[in-house]
């Protein structure tokens, strides 16, 4: 009998169940995407600042300790501070080397343009380079994938390309520099000539340097093997009061909690494997980045968690008209049932049961929806897919239930407070 009437009253009340359904759908779909879009976003808003530039950087112990010391730049004009350029395939195969998405290295140098007194700094770097590790892994890195926002006019520099260099907009228009010229570059080894290639605005002070390759610039100062810094991009975890403990010294943590600490891609985590394996370097994160990329992370994360939270709430709120709704158009039957000996919890329950069975019709095709909101979402806003989170089918379950018993709150006070006496007699 009990699930007689619920039958009949789902094919009675058609459209009343049907807008329920829709309404647990829609605020279902909206919920689905926003709390796949928020544990999917992580990495995904990581990878995006990414192209921003680098989060961490690498120098030799002594320049580390004389930039702390005298506040030099770390890596820049300390010309007898190195690291070794072997070390560096060394970056990709720590813990947490799938997490470093781009790295390169530098190295500085004075140089002189033809016979101009003034010096200008020259920097070898990597621009695509092509490494095959000691795994088998093949990594393509450089200063084409790091500095993405660069605007170019020419092209970049070629990995083979020993006799080209790349001109700062600054320092090309101070000295009338044009692509495909010819600069004599004088070092304290000697001099070289290089064909400028192209011409980058950086929109910073490095528009007033020289770009080439790494191994040209170690050739002309005769540092072959070397590099001065190292500046590496990788997608980290928020720092919470565990890794700032950490960053003041690993040592000062319990076993667990360096397990914990270890395990976890914590900026500084990932500074301190890379310590582990590029001899004599201090990795440091630029702090004004990390924090940055945590900040914005977790204003997303708490963005998409209101939305849900709103989205909910309206669904409840649109819920409990509709119930309401119906319950009064229902007044006659409940009364002849309550006549019949039908006692209120029973009846809250033949409702309950209704109503939540038409929202969890409407939740099955709202988590549907709601997938393809999140692959919207994904291929607009970050140019690739987003994927699905298994928690979140469970989390939709308790949120079926927990919006239409809400929503049907308003519907059962009134109900109980039915007479039948009043009901059946018209009143």
């Amino acid at each position: 009998m009990f699930w007689r009437m619920i039958r009949g009253t789902l094919l009675r009340q058609k459209s009343k169940m049907f807008m329920i359904a829709f309404t647990v759908a829609l605020g279902v779909s909206l919920a689905t995407a926003m709390m796949n879009v928020m544990l999917g976003v992580g990495d995904k808003v990581n990878e995006e600042l990414k192209t921003y530039g680098a989060n961490i950087n690498v120098v030799p112990k002594d320049a580390s300790l004389l930039g702390d010391l005298y506040g030099l730049d770390e890596g820049v004009g300390i010309n007898d501070k190195f690291l070794k350029e072997e070390d560096l395939p060394k970056v990709k195969q720590i813990f947490w080397g799938f997490n470093i998405v781009d790295y390169t290295p530098y190295l500085d140098t004075k140089v002189s343009i033809k016979d101009k007194e003034k010096s200008v700094n020259l920097v070898g770097t990597w621009f695509d380079k092509y490494l095959k590790l000691s795994t088998g892994e093949e990594v393509t890195t450089g200063m084409i994938h790091m500095k993405a926002w660069w605007t170019v006019d020419g092209e970049w520099l070629k990995t083979e390309d020993a006799d080209g260099v790349m001109v700062g907009s600054i320092l090309a228009q101070r000295d009338n520099i044009k692509i495909g010229d010819t600069l004599n570059l004088k070092t304290k080894k000697g001099s070289r000539d290089l064909t400028v290639r192209g011409i980058f605005n950086a929109g910073s002070s490095e528009d007033e340097s020289l770009y080439a390759n790494l191994s040209t610039v170690q050739e002309m100062t005769g540092l072959t093997g070397k590099v001065s810094k190292i500046e590496i991009s990788a997608i980290t975890t928020p720092d919470n009061d565990l890794a700032k403990k950490a960053a003041q010294d690993p040592r000062s943590l319990q076993p667990d909690e360096y397990e914990t600490w270890y395990c976890t891609a914590y900026v500084s985590t990932i500074c301190y494997q890379i310590q582990e394996v590029v001899q004599d370097g201090v990795a440091k994160p630029i702090r004004q980045v990390a924090e940055s990329e945590g900040s914005i992370l977790n204003k997303t994360k708490l963005l998409m968690l209101l939305i849900t939270i709103l989205c909910s709430i309206g669904s409840a709120l649109g819920i409990s008209n509709l119930v309401t709704a119906s319950v009064m158009e229902r007044n006659a039957e409940i009364g002849l049932i309550k006549a019949l000996g039908g006692t209120g919890p029973a009846i809250v329950g033949l409702i309950l049961t209704e109503i939540v069975l038409t929202g969890f019709i409407g939740g099955i095709f709202g988590y549907g929806a709601g997938i393809g909101f999140t692959q919207i979402i994904g291929k607009t806003v970050f140019g690739s897919y987003i994927e699905l989170a298994p928690m979140v089918i469970p989390i939709d379950i308790v949120l079926v239930i927990l919006v239409t018993m809400l929503g049907s709150i308003p519907a059962i006070r009134y109900m109980l407070k039915l007479k039948p006496t009043e009901v059946l007699h018209g009143r």
